[in-house]
């Protein structure tokens, strides 16, 4: 499946985190916009196989396709960015800013955010049938996963808080290594198996992933979800970034950055020990 070395990846995380800088606005909105929508439409896809199939796995094990699809169309993941940008910052790249690197997290936020409301729109108009009807069974879903994910933390304060920091922190070291996985092939094929593995295990696991989180939230206030805009921003939005940006840079980034970009010295051999003569008695 065409694979690269870890050393060439590494390389190519750098130069995607520079390339993303240097993006225009509109391309950087578009490619942000556009993988908030799919991804979005990746999560209203898992749930309602989840609740037509009665079995959580099967969901999860569909959900990635949604990331696979944007992947493969070249757009951008806050989660992604998170983990890439910083690298061509840390390496010093030529033109590479802090503005610009802040610059970027923001542009693929508001992109992002804007298509996972364009989705929550949408099918909220789906299980309702216009707003016409109480929600089917699907858009009932959306709206308890919107309060047991901020309630359900709210409810063991700062315990639950530390909980839902930690899932934001796993959720992206297991997406970034998707980024990162997809980057060690070079043909269609090896890309898409390497990004299905760490996407199905966040996803199954229940980790908290901030541009779902932008479908699934929105999408539960619209459906009637017993929690408020203050409860998703401070019980999970803002946490959720927070925690995917340690996660990403941190276990993902930074920690292949030290270990295939800048690697140590090997250390020098041992001189072989020399037997001691022990004198006859």
């Amino acid at each position: 499946m065409s694979y690269v070395t870890p050393q060439d990846f590494a390389r190519k995380m750098i130069d995607a985190g520079e390339a993303k800088i240097f993006m225009s606005t509109k391309d950087t909105l578009i490619r942000a916009y556009m993988a908030g929508a799919i991804l979005a439409l990746a999560a209203a896809f898992a749930v309602t196989v989840t609740v037509n199939t009665g079995n959580p796995l099967i969901g999860a094990l569909l959900f990635p396709v949604g990331f696979c699809m944007l992947y493969l169309l070249g757009f951008d993941l806050l989660t992604g960015v998170f983990t890439l940008v910083p690298l061509a910052l840390l390496n010093r790249r030529p033109g590479v800013t802090l503005n610009g690197m802040l610059r970027n997290w923001g542009l693929v936020f508001a992109g992002n955010f804007l298509g996972a409301m364009t989705v929550a729109l949408f099918m909220a108009i789906i299980v309702t049938f216009g707003f016409s009807e109480e929600p089917n069974a699907v858009g009932q879903q959306i709206g308890h996963i919107g309060e047991g994910r901020t309630l359900g933390y709210a409810a063991h304060g700062a315990a639950g808080m530390l909980t839902l920091f930690i899932r934001a922190v796993m959720c992206n070291w297991m997406v970034s290594t998707g980024v990162v996985a997809a980057m060690m092939s070079t043909s269609v094929s090896g890309k898409v198996i390497a990004m299905w593995m760490p996407i199905l295990v966040f996803f199954y696991m229940g980790f908290e992933h901030s541009i779902v989180n932008m479908f699934l939230f929105p999408s539960g206030l619209l459906l009637g979800g017993n929690f408020t805009i203050a409860d998703y921003l401070i019980w999970n939005e803002i946490p959720t970034v927070l925690g995917n940006l340690v996660g990403g840079l941190t276990f993902v980034g930074a920690m292949i950055y030290a270990t295939h970009h800048k690697t140590s010295p090997a250390r020098p051999a041992e001189d072989p020990v020399t037997p001691i003569a022990v004198p006859a008695e």
